[in-house]
């Protein structure tokens, strides 16, 4: 990429009278990194790196304006002026980088969690975002008026803390959305019945956010669809930007889409790979042709500075937010203008999504240093422990990940990989249709790789004998093992063809009429290939022992996946294990009652199961004197994910010494 190619997206703009440096911007994520909803030095640090990165401005996560809204203590509260140094802090550090930073302020509604605080969400109406939800407590007149004095006083308070300006969030499903909805807004009185009593809400709240933070610019940040029968559309939402922008002077609309709602809704807001490129894009174009004069902002699933400028280029929107792809590198901005490659988001949100919704502080799989960015930036300024030959044994991401460390903290590497390329899985599984994002995990740190004086040798495989005394690769201070995991069939004697994961992905075209897939370990890896199979014609049955259905993929991707498999006709058997099989029949065990059922006309089995580490040399060197240290990475120490992977692959590659003692330094530092 060339600066050329993104030019309108590096001419400054005047937002609300703030001078932004560029036309990119980070848009509000959840971090997780909060203390006593209050920021912490993690933020400080976060946002900083990705302001000397080079963006335009910065858009806080959500600053939840009532203790009602706060879930838990890591999310971001201001619920007392004692909050403004904290903030203060942020907005200081992210200026001194030369970006402009707005406040995000928010009630998240009834979809905020109150088990930490043992508080009932509020919410226009009784009704759960989703099923088995906590019911919410339906607001009275005068939580109302508490609600609107709270955005009111977190306005002031950000004014307090330098803050250049505040988005009020309409959007997402949250509770300002959850009044202006209809399909959430079920009261009628004058908060609800018809549209401008559903809009009566917002007006108080925009009116006490101005009068408690004047001069500051004020947009807000909207759904355009909320993907849900009854919910708000595109039409609607364009009526309640036009209403509000004659009341109010709003110095921008920040336009993304979906509701909070346990539904495909909420997979879009988030949108993984699986969705494509820019899937709504024409939804800020809507607005910009309906509000020519108004800045709007664009968000969502831009993957690149190529594709945000393609919307600036041909007038769909003024400024456009990359918080994903932000969080994968926070110098995207720096490097395009510099004509360096940037490290890509996957777009798989696994480490960011994921993480979130396990209320665990967001990290990446591409970009380990998410969080602590100060500690590693300590990591690599050194001192750096004496020079030593290192040998990584495994291409894949731990193995690459563990090279590229190492010869950054100066030592001198060797990476052998048996295949005749790098990526190792990840090659695999960027071949399943939806998945083909993957492969840049593999793509991107080969060619870092190759600019580096690391020495690939490929198709090369390597023995525990051949790193001895008198082997023939004896001499090496320290192996990386990172030789992955393998999967694991279960054989059916009496029944039809069982295929291992590898074996299906690479005979996915040939597998047709009914496949059984059998799914120990709620990935993505069995429900990939059973989309893909059905989208291919084979009529798929996916086999899961456990109550849940791809256990482990986020609820934010798993909302579309299930969806997807749905609409391909994918047959879900829940609770239940296949026991046995003759011929063409599959007998599958009811595991709460024991009762069996049969499965009839099955043409192939697609053994999922749980995979074992592919460990031999570690298991061979540990602990011989005569050996050379050795560390296990990745799937060969455990096998988990590509996050798990890359992270253990820069550990080792940077504390050579103390791996373990390396990762607590880094832990207690975030």
């Amino acid at each position: 990429m060339t600066s050329s190619e993104i030019r309108p997206l590096l001419e400054p703009f005047l937002l609300g009278g703030v001078y932004l440096r560029n036309r990119v911007f980070v848009a509000g994520h959840t971090t997780n990194f909060g203390h006593d909803n209050r920021p912490t030095v993690r933020h400080v640090d976060y946002h900083a790196e990705r302001a000397n990165g080079g963006a335009g401005m910065i858009i806080t996560e959500a600053i939840r304006v009532h203790p009602t809204s706060a879930g838990r203590h890591i999310s971001l509260g201001s619920f007392d002026d004692a909050s403004i140094p904290a903030y203060a802090a942020v907005a200081e550090a992210v200026r001194a980088g030369g970006a402009a930073i707005f406040a995000q302020i928010m009630h998240a509604g009834r979809q905020a969690s109150g088990d930490a605080t043992r508080t009932a969400a509020w919410a226009p109406a009784g009704v759960p975002w989703a099923a088995g939800a906590h019911i919410p407590h339906a607001m009275g007149r005068s939580d109302i008026a508490t609600v609107v004095a709270a955005f009111g006083a977190a306005a002031r308070r950000m004014r307090a803390a330098g803050y250049d300006g505040v988005e009020v969030h309409l959007g997402h499903g949250h509770l300002l959305q959850q009044f202006l909805s209809p399909f959430s807004n079920t009261r009628d009185d004058a908060y609800g019945g018809d549209a401008d009593r559903r809009l009566r809400l917002t007006r108080e709240v925009l009116t006490e956010v101005l009068a408690q933070a004047p001069g500051l610019p004020v947009g807000i940040r909207v759904s355009a669809d909320e993907f849900l029968p009854g919910g708000l559309t595109p039409p609607d939402v364009v009526e309640i930007v036009a209403t509000l922008r004659g009341e109010f002077p709003l110095a921008y609309v920040h336009v993304s889409h979906s509701a909070y709602h346990g539904s495909y809704s909420l997979a879009t807001q988030m949108a993984d790979m699986s969705f494509g490129h820019a899937p709504f894009r024409h939804h800020a174009a809507l607005f910009k042709r309906e509000f020519p004069g108004l800045p709007v902002l664009a968000v969502c699933r831009l993957d690149t500075l190529a594709e945000a400028a393609d919307l600036v280029r041909s007038g769909d929107a003024d400024l456009v937010g990359l918080a994903r792809p932000h969080i994968a590198d926070p110098h995207l901005v720096r490097r395009a203008m510099a004509g360096e490659p940037a490290r890509s988001c996957l777009a798989c949100n696994q480490g960011c999504v994921g993480r979130l919704e396990a209320s665990l502080p967001i990290s990446c799989v591409v970009n380990p240093e998410v969080g602590a960015e100060r500690a590693w930036a300590a990591v690599w300024a050194g001192p750096h422990e004496e020079t030593r030959r290192v040998l990584v044994v495994g291409g894949g991401p731990a193995g690459t990940e563990a090279a590229l460390a190492a010869h950054r903290a100066g030592h001198e590497v060797t990476l052998a990989e048996a295949a005749d390329r790098l990526g190792g899985q990840i090659v695999l599984a960027a071949q399943v249709a939806g998945r083909e994002r993957l492969g840049l995990l593999a793509a991107e740190p080969a060619a870092r790789l190759a600019a580096t004086g690391v020495s690939v040798r490929l198709g090369l495989r390597v023995t525990a004998d051949d790193l001895v005394p008198g082997g023939r690769l004896a001499g090496f201070d320290d192996v990386i093992v990172a030789t992955g995991s393998r999967p694991l069939r279960r054989e059916l004697p009496a029944g039809p063809p069982v295929f291992d994961l590898w074996q299906a992905v690479r005979a996915l075209a040939d597998l047709r009429g009914t496949v059984v897939v059998r799914d120990d370990e709620g990935s993505w890896a069995a429900a990939s290939v059973a989309e893909h199979l059905a989208r291919l014609g084979a009529k798929v049955h996916l086999v899961v022992p456990t109550a849940s259905l791809a256990a482990r993929v986020t609820t934010y991707s798993k909302l579309a996946l299930t969806r997807r498999l749905g609409d391909l006709g994918v047959k879900a058997h829940l609770l239940r294990s296949v026991t046995g099989a003759n011929g063409d029949r599959v007998t599958l065990q009811d595991s709460l009652t024991g009762e069996t059922e049969e499965l009839t006309g099955v043409s192939a089995v697609v053994d999922a199961g749980r995979p074992e580490a592919a460990d031999e040399i570690y298991r061979a060197l540990d602990g011989q004197d005569s050996a050379p240290r050795v560390h296990v990475v990745g799937d060969a120490n455990a096998p988990r994910t590509a996050l798990e992977a890359v992270y253990e692959g820069r550990l080792a590659g940077a504390f050579l010494t103390d791996p373990v003692g390396g990762a607590t330094a880094l832990a207690q530092a975030g």
